[in-house]
């Protein structure tokens, strides 16, 4: 099964230990499925993930941060972006997210956004899903 994470769905992971998103980060280095990306949304993962304001919130160093982004690196399956799917959305963020999902044959786009993508319903052969229903379905 392969899974593209949206942004939030990985801030959300390293905000909180106890969501779903913390769940299925821990399934996703577990190797439980594929987790895609491209470089455009490894670059706003970085970018995020990099914010002073969530290191303060987190606890964490830019070191500590740099050193999961290297683990990240390690588990996800690159993406090459042979077509691009603009425009679909009214987030230009979001299009990168359908894009990765898109040019990587996904399975599923996970998000806590599932309103932002409505636009793109029946458009794809991937499924929409929140972290939460994500793992009811596919509980090991």
């Amino acid at each position: 099964m392969l899974v593209v994470l949206d942004t939030n769905v990985v801030v959300a992971a390293v905000r909180s230990r106890r969501g779903a998103s913390n769940a299925l980060l821990i399934r996703a280095f577990e190797g439980d499925f594929r987790w895609a990306c491209s470089v455009p949304l490894f670059f706003e993962y970085e970018d995020v993930l990099s914010r002073a304001e969530l290191l303060l919130e987190i606890g964490a160093s830019r070191g500590h941060m740099e050193s999961f982004l290297t683990d990240v690196a390690g588990v996800i399956e690159p993406v090459q972006l042979n077509f691009l799917w603009r425009p679909q959305l009214r987030d230009a963020a979001d299009e990168m997210v359908v894009e990765a999902a898109a040019n990587a044959g996904a399975d599923h786009l996970v998000t806590h956004n599932i309103s932002d993508f409505r636009a793109i319903e029946g458009r794809f052969n991937f499924d929409v899903v929140t972290p939460g229903k994500f793992l009811q379905r596919y509980k090991s």
